[in-house]
């Protein structure tokens, strides 16, 4: 099993005011040669943005873009015709594709907007845009993990055009699981929202992030209350991009 750690505190940071963002990955100004990516998981911002706030319409394309929620609401525009607001316990996954354009606002007066914006490699170019956001509050699992993202239209969670599975573990202090991988030559990062939990030999803190590879399964066992996010993703990078 190999793995690389990255520290909550050693990730980018960019303050605009009214948005505060910590980059695991290059980004923006944050560039890190060594830390470009975790296969084809390109991008994971944990953002908050401030009341009255957001990102005006700007463009996107053949990208697969996962947005989660950890606090507010978060309203959506795109150039598809979708009007939509994304809330705590919901995800949300807009296929750029062939291009589309999009917004997103807090339009809250009285608090801020806290969530995780994802971004993965498709495993083909120019697939036609699609918007699809479904709450992951019902299905939510204790001590166990519960999935939310998958390459297959007809499993738990939104979708994506890749062979990727995204999981929210909740454990109990003291309580664990077994992670089996779904797919040969994929890894996982594993970032956790909340609380600490040991993953594999790693103890990991709150926004602490481990990828894992080379195994086909791993051991999660929390030291505390803890939340994580299992982006299980495919290592090897798509045709297009060698």
């Amino acid at each position: 099993m190999k793995t690389v750690y990255h520290k909550a505190d050693s990730r980018g940071h960019a303050n605009h005011g009214w948005l505060n963002s910590y980059h695991t990955f290059s980004f923006a100004n944050y560039q890190n040669r060594d830390r470009m990516n975790f296969g084809v998981l390109r991008v994971l911002n944990d953002d908050t943005v401030s009341q009255g706030m957001g990102f005006g319409t700007h463009p996107h394309r053949d990208m697969e873009i996962i947005s989660i929620p950890l606090e507010g609401d978060l309203e959506h525009k795109d150039s598809m015709g979708t009007t939509a607001v994304i809330r705590k316990g919901e995800i949300q996954v807009m296929s750029a594709g062939t291009g589309v354009m999009h917004s997103e606002y807090n339009k809250n007066k009285d608090e801020e907007v806290k969530f995780l914006q994802i971004w993965v490699f498709p495993r083909e170019l120019n697939v036609e845009p699609r918007y699809d956001q479904k709450s992951i509050k019902e299905g939510e699992k204790i001590n166990g993990f519960q999935q939310i993202l998958s390459p297959n239209k007809n499993d738990d969670g939104v979708w994506i055009h890749q062979d990727a599975w995204f999981n929210i573990a909740n454990f109990k202090k003291g309580n664990g699981k077994n992670y089996m991988l779904n797919k040969k030559g994929n890894g996982v990062y594993a970032f956790v929202l909340k609380g600490s939990a040991k993953v594999g030999d790693r103890v990991l803190n709150e926004r602490d992030g481990l990828g894992i590879w080379d195994t086909q399964s791993f051991n999660i066992e929390a030291v505390e209350d803890t939340e994580i996010l299992l982006m299980e993703v495919p290592m090897e990078l798509p045709s297009y991009l060698k």
